[in-house]
């Protein structure tokens, strides 16, 4: 098996956010999307997710739009960097007055069936990540 290319740093969780409202972005958004990409992160590491895989990373790009999705888009495997785009959307309804604790939650709960839809796909290990 060829190894897939590598990132050009040392994260093997990309999260990016894209606006597809004109809602503006709660001031906490990236202090909660930075914390559970890390933990998360740390998950996938620990339970040999990329290990055999035909990616070496994940970017996912966290859709803030009017609905809830209960799969991500998926892009082909990119040949120079080595990731795995998917897409997820998240409603902003539920966003908007949200705590702290409560946007990681809903961040976290996105980024883990984006994250377990594309384990299953490709055959990785998911328990770790189902049991979170």
């Amino acid at each position: 098996m060829i190894e897939p290319a590598k990132p050009p740093h040392n994260r093997k969780l990309g999260i990016l956010e894209v606006s597809l409202t004109k809602m503006r972005l709660h001031r906490n958004w990236g202090i909660a999307h930075n914390s559970v990409r890390d933990e998360l992160e740390k998950v996938l590491i620990d339970c040999n997710f990329f290990d055999g895989a035909p990616f070496s990373w994940i970017t996912l790009a966290i859709r803030y739009g009017l609905k809830d999705e209960n799969k991500p888009h998926y892009q082909t495997i990119n040949k120079r960097y080595g990731d795995l785009p998917l897409a997820i959307e998240v409603s902003v309804e539920k966003l908007q007055g949200a705590s702290l604790d409560e946007l990681k939650q809903i961040f976290r709960n996105a980024i883990l069936l984006a994250l377990i839809h594309a384990g299953e796909k490709y055959g990785r290990p998911v328990d770790a990540l189902k049991s979170i």
